[in-house]
């Protein structure tokens, strides 16, 4: 029994070699020659505990999508292209299944078969290249007072420059210096930790740690918006949410360009984002005492029969009230660090380093699980987010004798299966990374591009053909009979990939017998 296990054996060496362990087998069927085989795509997982062998090469990606964008010289050049003949013939598909759509509606006939078709054709619009959709966003928001709280300082507006680009500084011997910043924003306290665990848990403010992570991107959000109204240009940025060792969000942010510090600091003091929900100060239902669904009339009081006021009515009851105040109030804790950061330097190297560092790990990882208090910590946290609601159409609004949006039979407050309530987030569904559109002037997908052609061109593999309608995929169901076991697979993928890493390594010593420097770019 104390042997080693094949199978363990077999993912542990395909971890060491980087090579996916948990692969999507999918059918590729060559549409000009009719031939077909199997292909396993990785998973592309982000996180250690699902994949390591992915998650490490999507940190890899994003860091070299950092380093590319962060000390840019020349402004991007983003400028949408012309339609090709594909995405034009989509298009003007498009208007017509509109105008169809358009007819039934006059007549007054059912539109949900058109309407199905036209979400399948704007999805295949998007595939075909074109970004945005089609008739804009249709969703209507609530306009709010935008007059800003008395507790918080006022912002000085600046007119916006064109341009992503910072300050550029001389110095006396006519040398150019184009500085950033690395910048780290954390959230309050909820009352006083040592080693990441509440020295009196009783007082630890757990409510508000909790709605804080629900809500953290909307205040990054809040803080990029300031940021570029008072920096007086398009600020472009590269920013990570890692876990602080309270279990508590906090950001990494490296910005292109620089602001005095003061200036900074009067953005982070004058950020705030209000959350503008039904009150949350009393709880109506819990356990065994909640709503019950009627067809037709939607959640009633157990008790009374009474009908529960809708998202929409509790919100015009909300929007009547002229004394009425935000739910929630969030926003940045006194702490701040900021440094400036020239390219090319040591500095530079390891705020990218420290940007990734914690990208692979889960939001809700314990630093140490055999620590007693931490874990103890991470489930009060866990219980205390489990009971918020994490959106308008959460089923945690039960408890407070309202329905969620859109609601429908089944729902069970406590049991909201969204990404915020996952101890894996503990709060936070936000995006662990942030990028701005202009920061390295191409998408993920064409990092990822860059780094496959430069490989394979190292490797003399030809690439596929453009043609992107070439191919046509099929999943594989489960038990099909020419599907190889997973052992195999991975087998076959580690032989292969040890077969390009010796490759690799034979043309990296060639390249360093003819110039030493180019190994290093091999390397990078």
């Amino acid at each position: 029994m104390g042997l080693p296990i094949a199978r363990e054996v077999v993912e542990s060496i395909a971890v060491q070699n980087e090579v996916c362990i948990r692969p999507v087998p999918l059918r590729r069927i060559d549409t000009h020659t009719g031939a077909s085989e199997i292909i396993d795509v990785p998973c592309g997982a982000t996180l250690e505990a699902k994949c390591p062998s992915c998650a490490k090469r999507n940190r890899h990606l994003r860091v070299a999508q950092c380093r590319e964008g962060w000390h840019l010289t020349e402004e991007p050049a983003i400028t949408p292209g012309p339609a090709d003949d594909y995405q034009t013939h989509l298009i003007e598909q498009r208007a017509d299944f509109q105008a169809a759509r358009d007819q039934a509606a006059r007549d007054g006939h059912d539109t949900a078969d058109i309407d199905l078709a036209i979400v399948e054709l704007d999805e295949e619009i998007n595939a075909a290249g074109v970004r945005g959709n089609v008739i804009g966003s249709p969703v209507t928001k609530r306009a709010r007072s935008t007059r800003r709280r008395q507790d918080a300082p006022d912002l000085p507006k600046r007119t916006m420059a064109r341009t992503t680009l910072g300050r550029v500084f001389r110095s006396p011997h006519g040398k150019v210096f184009r500085p950033s910043m690395f910048l780290t924003l954390t959230l309050p306290s909820y009352g006083k930790v040592k080693d990441g665990v509440p020295v009196d848990p009783d007082r630890y403010d757990y409510t508000a740690a909790a709605r804080d992570a629900l809500h953290f991107s909307k205040l990054v959000d809040r803080f990029v918006q300031n940021l570029r109204r008072v920096a007086g240009f398009d600020v472009q940025y590269f920013a990570t949410v890692e876990p602080q060792k309270r279990l508590a969000p906090h950001l990494h942010m490296a910005i292109r360009g620089t602001l005095p510090r003061a200036e900074l600091r009067q953005i982070v003091a004058a950020t705030y984002h209000q959350v503008w929900w039904p009150p949350l100060d009393t709880v109506r239902f819990e356990a065994s005492h909640l709503p019950v669904w009627e067809d037709g009339a939607g959640y009633l009081d157990p008790d009374t029969g009474e009908v529960l006021p809708t998202w929409d009515e509790a919100l015009d009851q909300l929007d009547r009230d002229p004394d009425a105040e935000p739910v929630h109030v969030v926003r940045f804790g006194q702490q701040l660090d900021l440094q400036g950061v020239l390219a090319g330097t040591k500095d530079a190297d390891q705020c990218i380093r420290y940007l990734s560092k914690y990208l692979t790990k889960s939001l809700g990882r314990i630093p140490d699980p055999d620590h007693e208090g931490q874990r103890r910590h991470a489930e009060r946290l866990g219980e205390a987010v489990r009971l918020e609601p994490c959106s308008a159409s959460c089923a945690n609004w039960l408890r407070y004798g309202v329905q969620p949006k859109n609601a429908k039979p089944g729902m069970t407050p406590g049991r909201c299966t969204a990404k915020a309530h996952r101890p894996e987030h503990l709060g936070y569904a936000g995006r662990r990374v942030l990028v701005s559109r202009k920061w390295s002037n191409k998408t993920l997908t064409e990092h990822k591009q860059d780094r496959r052609t430069w490989a394979m061109q190292a490797l003399g593999i030809p690439e596929d053909p453009a043609d992107p309608h070439r191919y046509t995929w099929r999943p594989i169901p489960n038990g099909d009979a020419n599907l190889p076991p997973i052992s195999v697979r991975l087998l076959r993928a580690v032989h292969e990939r040890q077969r390009w890493r010796n490759h690799m390594t034979e043309l990296q010593t060639r390249a360093d017998d003819q110039d030493p420097s180019a190994t290093q770019g091999m390397a990078a």
